[in-house]
């Protein structure tokens, strides 16, 4: 494709994106004004870039429209317990169809990957009228995302053949990472607490 085909092409998923990013982020705001403690930490968002497109596509012998993470959101919560909260939250939403679901926390990945995958189907209004684009959004805690962020940097320096040794030190990373998590969540009550008496300080100061 051209250039200007491809901006055409892409036009849609980089309008979910954004769009999904707006209403996802606003969820956090919601629980904030509320004095809540928000289930999702932050929210980020991306288009996937041709050359990876035109890899998968070629990888995986289907056409590009059928790739399900052309456009591609993450969810990061602080505690693993919040990420099936979000699950069942986006399951709720009545602008998006989850249309398939794909647990790496419970069944990992053998490089020690944990994350949870929904893949939504998600409407965009354009000057052609509505069009569905398919949409993945990964929900995951901090730990994994910094675990996931830096296996893909080795990934893409190695080229996909990460050394053995590099392997096996991810892997125990990974384990690490997830008993972080569960040691965070045995004590969730007094880290609540604790940002609770925070953002109330900081509250009273700005309204000083």
């Amino acid at each position: 494709m051209r250039n200007i085909e491809w901006e055409l092409f892409l036009a849609p998923y980089k309008q979910a994106v954004e769009e999904l990013k707006v209403k996802l982020r606003g969820i956090r705001t919601e629980y904030e004004l509320e004095h809540v403690n928000s289930p999702i930490e932050f929210v980020t968002g991306r288009v996937k870039p041709i050359s990876s497109i035109l890899n998968k596509a070629k990888q995986k012998q289907i056409p590009i429209e059928d790739i399900q993470d052309i456009a591609g959101l993450r969810m990061m919560c602080q505690f693993v317990d919040d990420i099936k909260y979000v699950v069942e939250m986006l399951k709720r939403r009545n602008d998006l169809e989850i249309i398939e679901e794909r647990d790496y926390i419970t069944s990992k990945k053998e490089s020690g990957y944990r994350s949870y995958h929904v893949v939504a189907e998600y409407p965009v209004q354009t000057i052609s009228g509505e069009k569905k684009i398919l949409v993945e959004i990964q929900i995951r805690t901090l730990a994994m995302n910094f675990w996931a962020t830096i296996e893909h940097s080795l990934n893409y320096k190695y080229s996909g053949n990460i050394p053995q040794n590099v392997k096996e030190r991810l892997q125990r990373a990974a384990e690490a990472a997830y008993s972080l998590d569960g040691e965070m969540s045995q004590i969730r009550g007094e880290i609540q607490e604790a940002q609770a008496i925070f953002l109330r300080k900081t509250d009273a100061k700005e309204s000083e």
